[in-house]
């Protein structure tokens, strides 16, 4: 499956926020890349401001366009506050999760445990990235992938407490998907109604 395999800095610099997580560069260099980054600042567009929301929130939950905007459909078909349960959605994906719990360093990482089968949710190896979590599902490490050192060292030191819909059992690596986030929840750095009124021109 396609992904961007981009330079992430430039990424990170085009939206001044650490969204693979270099906070280092945007201590040096904080504005955008290219020739004139650091010039004089344009103007940008009403349609520019809901693009770029909508291109952050794709590269920092790491889904490509098609599967974004069919989660948009089905967010706008769901009950609630279109773009929140949009953010739920994404949050809900099995990378984001494995992600969240600290199997992984980044979700590109979580995203190739899931692809190589060292996942399993309710006893079942699952490799599909964008699969659905659902609330009371359990989220783990297959039992002879637990002594993996890329897992070991992406768990140690990782605040379980941090996510309060995600109840994490260190005894067993895993974790219980307890409920939907509220969006006063999900710490990312989203405006949703940007995209709802991007996607409703």
């Amino acid at each position: 499956m396609a992904r961007y395999t981009g330079p992430k800095t430039k990424i990170a610099r085009k939206f001044g926020e650490a969204i693979f997580g270099q906070d280092k560069v945007l201590s040096k260099k904080n504005y955008p890349p290219g020739q004139h980054g650091n010039g004089r600042k344009k103007k940008t567009s009403e349609y520019g401001i809901q693009l770029l929301e909508k291109q952050k929130a794709k590269y920092t939950y790491g889904v490509l366009e098609c599967q974004f905007r069919n989660l948009f459909d089905k967010a706008q078909r769901s009950k609630g506050i279109t773009g929140e349960v949009l953010l739920q959605l994404l949050e809900s994906r099995l990378d984001n999760i494995v992600y969240r719990i600290g199997l992984a360093k980044s979700r590109a990482g979580a995203r190739q445990l899931v692809l190589h089968r060292h996942v399993i949710v309710d006893g079942n190896v699952v490799n599909i990235p964008s699969y659905t979590v659902k609330p009371g599902q359990v989220i783990g490490v297959r039992e002879k992938d637990k002594s993996l050192e890329v897992i070991l060292d992406s768990v140690t030191g990782v605040n379980h407490s941090k996510y309060p819909w995600i109840e994490y059992d260190n005894g067993t690596m895993s974790a219980k998907y307890l409920h939907i986030p509220e969006r006063t929840d999900i710490p990312e750095n989203i405006k949703e109604q940007l995209i709802v009124e991007l996607y409703s021109k």
